[in-house]
């Protein structure tokens, strides 16, 4: 799959399909999963992801439904370059664990706030108007600013 640098997008091969253009896919092996090399016309085409790099199946069985719902049932395989083993240690996501543990902190917090706001909205007690809330607050301010300017004398 090197010696081949053009790539089709997901979007394209569709149309292609539907369009009855396909001639074949080739299914090619390589360390870590499996690609596919589609042909069409005199032009061959490697599959390739949303992100533009070549797509790369890390398993057979998913590859096949792929191309199944695509429209594409006839395919070569060349098993010549797969690495069951390369598979299982080329990726590694350490990350997903520390990812996971702050989305359940996020979904507990979303949660508690979701409560603290229902009950807020559903306290019996009767509201205070703001000009009180407002006139205690500047008695209270006038109050800190006599103490601060007293104990400054």
């Amino acid at each position: 799959m090197a010696a081949i640098l053009d790539t089709i997008d997901q979007v394209t091969l569709e149309r292609l399909v539907e369009a009855g253009a396909v001639q074949g896919a080739n299914i090619i092996g390589q360390p870590g999963g499996w690609g596919v090399v589609i042909q069409y016309g005199m032009t061959e085409r490697i599959l390739a992801a949303k992100r533009g790099t070549v797509r790369n199946f890390r398993k057979f069985e998913t590859l096949v439904g792929y191309l199944k719902g695509v429209g594409i049932v006839r395919y070569q395989v060349d098993a010549t370059q797969f690495d069951p083993v390369a598979r299982k240690t080329e990726r590694k996501r350490e990350d997903a664990a520390q990812r996971m543990k702050n989305a359940h902190e996020a979904a507990a917090y979303k949660g508690w706030l979701t409560q603290q706001v229902q009950e807020a909205i559903d306290d019996p007690r009767p509201s205070v108007p703001h000009e009180q809330v407002a006139a205690a607050w500047e008695m209270e301010r006038a109050a800190l600013v006599r103490q601060t300017e007293s104990a400054g004398n």
